[in-house]
Protein backbone atom coordinates (compact mmCIF):
# COMPACT_ATOMS: atom_id res chain seq x y z
CA UNK A 1 0.00 0.00 0.00
CA UNK A 2 1.41 3.71 -0.69
CA UNK A 3 2.52 5.77 1.97
CA UNK A 4 -0.36 8.64 0.95
CA UNK A 5 -3.08 5.32 0.86
CA UNK A 6 -1.72 3.92 4.22
CA UNK A 7 -1.48 7.80 5.99
CA UNK A 8 -5.36 8.25 4.38
CA UNK A 9 -6.77 4.76 6.29
CA UNK A 10 -5.28 5.45 9.33
CA UNK A 11 -6.55 8.91 10.09
CA UNK A 12 -9.94 7.74 8.96
CA UNK A 13 -9.68 4.86 11.58
CA UNK A 14 -8.60 7.88 14.32
CA UNK A 15 -11.44 10.18 12.64
CA UNK A 16 -14.07 7.09 13.72
CA UNK A 17 -12.85 6.41 16.62
CA UNK A 18 -13.25 9.57 18.18
CA UNK A 19 -16.79 10.16 16.63
CA UNK A 20 -17.50 6.60 17.97
CA UNK A 21 -16.70 7.49 22.05
CA UNK A 22 -18.55 10.92 21.55
CA UNK A 23 -21.23 8.63 20.24
CA UNK A 24 -21.32 6.48 23.24
CA UNK A 25 -21.34 9.10 25.60
CA UNK A 26 -17.67 10.18 26.34
CA UNK A 27 -17.92 14.05 26.96
CA UNK A 28 -14.84 15.84 24.46
CA UNK A 29 -13.26 17.42 27.74
CA UNK A 30 -12.64 13.77 28.53
CA UNK A 31 -11.79 12.26 25.76
CA UNK A 32 -8.65 10.64 25.79
CA UNK A 33 -6.09 10.41 23.26
CA UNK A 34 -4.63 6.87 24.42
CA UNK A 35 -8.29 5.61 23.86
CA UNK A 36 -8.70 6.97 20.27
CA UNK A 37 -5.65 6.00 18.91
CA UNK A 38 -5.76 2.38 20.55
CA UNK A 39 -9.67 2.65 19.00
CA UNK A 40 -7.94 3.79 15.23
CA UNK A 41 -5.32 0.78 15.88
CA UNK A 42 -2.60 2.78 16.74
CA UNK A 43 -0.45 3.86 19.81
CA UNK A 44 -0.84 7.32 21.61
CA UNK A 45 2.77 8.32 20.15
CA UNK A 46 1.55 7.58 16.78
CA UNK A 47 -1.75 9.71 16.88
CA UNK A 48 0.66 13.12 16.93
CA UNK A 49 2.03 11.92 13.35
CA UNK A 50 -1.35 12.55 12.13
CA UNK A 51 -3.29 15.49 14.41
CA UNK A 52 -1.48 18.00 16.80
CA UNK A 53 -3.95 17.42 19.31
CA UNK A 54 -7.76 16.61 20.48
CA UNK A 55 -8.59 20.20 19.34
CA UNK A 56 -7.25 19.41 15.96
CA UNK A 57 -9.09 16.19 15.70
CA UNK A 58 -12.60 17.75 16.47
CA UNK A 59 -11.98 20.63 14.31
CA UNK A 60 -10.96 17.96 11.33
CA UNK A 61 -14.58 16.00 12.49
CA UNK A 62 -16.13 19.12 11.80
CA UNK A 63 -15.25 20.01 8.66
CA UNK A 64 -15.80 16.49 7.40
CA UNK A 65 -19.10 16.71 8.71
CA UNK A 66 -19.62 20.43 7.39
CA UNK A 67 -18.97 19.52 3.70
CA UNK A 68 -21.52 16.96 3.80
CA UNK A 69 -23.64 19.53 4.83
CA UNK A 70 -22.33 21.80 2.41
CA UNK A 71 -23.02 19.22 -0.21
CA UNK A 72 -26.75 18.62 0.70
CA UNK A 73 -27.54 22.71 0.92
CA UNK A 74 -25.29 23.35 -2.35
CA UNK A 75 -28.84 22.34 -4.07
CA UNK A 76 -30.74 24.86 -3.14
CA UNK A 77 -27.34 27.62 -3.27
CA UNK A 78 -26.52 27.13 -6.74
CA UNK A 79 -29.76 25.50 -8.20
CA UNK A 80 -31.67 27.29 -10.67
CA UNK A 81 -34.93 25.66 -10.75
CA UNK A 82 -37.99 27.00 -8.32
CA UNK A 83 -35.98 28.28 -5.30
CA UNK A 84 -38.67 27.82 -2.84
CA UNK A 85 -39.07 24.18 -3.72
CA UNK A 86 -35.33 23.95 -4.21
CA UNK A 87 -35.13 24.94 -0.54
CA UNK A 88 -37.61 22.64 0.56
CA UNK A 89 -36.31 19.74 -0.67
CA UNK A 90 -33.11 20.54 1.04
CA UNK A 91 -33.70 21.16 4.76
CA UNK A 92 -34.86 17.72 5.43
CA UNK A 93 -31.25 16.39 4.67
CA UNK A 94 -29.34 18.77 6.27
CA UNK A 95 -31.46 18.53 9.48
CA UNK A 96 -31.19 14.69 9.57
CA UNK A 97 -27.49 14.80 8.32
CA UNK A 98 -26.77 16.97 11.50
CA UNK A 99 -28.66 14.44 14.22
CA UNK A 100 -26.55 11.83 12.54
CA UNK A 101 -23.54 13.55 13.50
CA UNK A 102 -24.74 15.37 16.60
CA UNK A 103 -22.01 14.19 18.81
CA UNK A 104 -19.28 15.89 16.62
CA UNK A 105 -21.44 18.65 16.32
CA UNK A 106 -22.58 18.89 19.69
CA UNK A 107 -19.25 18.59 20.92
CA UNK A 108 -17.53 21.90 18.63
CA UNK A 109 -20.72 24.30 20.64
CA UNK A 110 -19.63 23.48 23.26
CA UNK A 111 -15.88 23.39 22.86
CA UNK A 112 -16.69 26.58 21.14
CA UNK A 113 -17.82 28.68 24.15
CA UNK A 114 -14.68 28.06 25.76
CA UNK A 115 -12.13 27.61 23.35
CA UNK A 116 -11.30 31.19 21.55
CA UNK A 117 -10.00 28.77 18.25
CA UNK A 118 -12.51 26.33 18.19
CA UNK A 119 -14.78 29.09 18.86
CA UNK A 120 -13.26 31.05 15.42
CA UNK A 121 -12.72 28.19 13.53
CA UNK A 122 -17.14 27.41 14.00
CA UNK A 123 -17.99 31.13 13.33
CA UNK A 124 -16.02 30.80 10.18
CA UNK A 125 -17.93 27.57 9.28
CA UNK A 126 -20.87 29.41 9.72
CA UNK A 127 -20.04 32.02 8.12
CA UNK A 128 -19.20 30.70 4.80
CA UNK A 129 -22.50 28.79 4.86
CA UNK A 130 -24.63 32.26 5.53
CA UNK A 131 -22.07 33.71 2.87
CA UNK A 132 -23.60 31.25 0.49
CA UNK A 133 -27.47 32.06 1.71
CA UNK A 134 -26.66 35.70 1.41
CA UNK A 135 -25.75 35.15 -2.06
CA UNK A 136 -29.04 33.24 -3.17
CA UNK A 137 -31.42 35.38 -1.41
CA UNK A 138 -29.61 38.30 -3.24
CA UNK A 139 -30.12 36.51 -6.46
CA UNK A 140 -34.02 35.34 -6.01
CA UNK A 141 -34.66 39.55 -4.85
CA UNK A 142 -33.01 40.50 -8.17
CA UNK A 143 -35.31 38.15 -10.14
CA UNK A 144 -38.06 39.20 -8.03
CA UNK A 145 -39.15 36.18 -6.38
CA UNK A 146 -37.74 36.57 -2.83
CA UNK A 147 -38.78 38.75 -0.44
CA UNK A 148 -37.38 42.37 0.07
CA UNK A 149 -35.26 41.17 2.79
CA UNK A 150 -31.86 42.46 4.07
CA UNK A 151 -29.91 39.52 2.47
CA UNK A 152 -26.68 39.66 4.93
CA UNK A 153 -28.56 40.03 7.92
CA UNK A 154 -31.29 37.38 7.10
CA UNK A 155 -28.56 34.95 5.73
CA UNK A 156 -26.86 35.07 8.99
CA UNK A 157 -29.93 35.09 11.69
CA UNK A 158 -31.30 31.79 9.32
CA UNK A 159 -27.90 30.00 9.41
CA UNK A 160 -27.18 30.38 13.05
CA UNK A 161 -30.88 29.82 14.12
CA UNK A 162 -30.59 26.70 12.43
CA UNK A 163 -27.49 25.49 13.91
CA UNK A 164 -28.78 26.23 17.20
CA UNK A 165 -32.48 24.57 16.61
CA UNK A 166 -30.53 21.40 15.91
CA UNK A 167 -27.97 21.65 18.60
CA UNK A 168 -30.79 22.54 21.49
CA UNK A 169 -33.17 19.74 19.87
CA UNK A 170 -30.41 17.45 20.61
CA UNK A 171 -29.89 18.73 24.02
CA UNK A 172 -32.93 18.57 25.22
CA UNK A 173 -33.29 15.23 23.80
CA UNK A 174 -36.61 16.17 21.71
CA UNK A 175 -36.85 12.73 19.74
CA UNK A 176 -37.83 12.38 15.84
CA UNK A 177 -36.58 15.57 14.70
CA UNK A 178 -39.76 15.73 11.21
CA UNK A 179 -41.39 18.40 13.43
CA UNK A 180 -38.45 20.54 13.32
CA UNK A 181 -37.69 20.15 10.08
CA UNK A 182 -41.08 20.93 9.11
CA UNK A 183 -40.96 23.81 11.67
CA UNK A 184 -37.23 25.28 10.34
CA UNK A 185 -38.77 24.91 6.22
CA UNK A 186 -41.61 26.92 6.81
CA UNK A 187 -39.39 29.54 8.86
CA UNK A 188 -36.86 29.41 5.95
CA UNK A 189 -39.66 29.66 2.97
CA UNK A 190 -41.17 32.75 4.99
CA UNK A 191 -38.21 34.70 5.80
CA UNK A 192 -36.92 34.27 2.03
CA UNK A 193 -39.88 33.66 -0.36
CA UNK A 194 -43.03 34.78 2.20
CA UNK A 195 -44.83 31.76 1.28
CA UNK A 196 -45.56 28.17 1.92
CA UNK A 197 -46.84 26.70 -0.77
CA UNK A 198 -43.54 24.69 -1.65
CA UNK A 199 -45.00 21.97 1.33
Amino acid sequence: MKTEERRAEVEAAILSAAEELLEEGTPFPRLKIEEVARRGGIGRTGFYFYFRDKRELLMRLAEDVAEALWEQADRWWHGHGDGAEELREIIGPVVRLWMRHAAVLSAVVQAASYDEIVREFWRALAARFAEATRERIERERSEGRAEPVPPAETAFALVWMTERACYQHVEQDRGDPEALIEALTGIWLRSVYGRLDAF
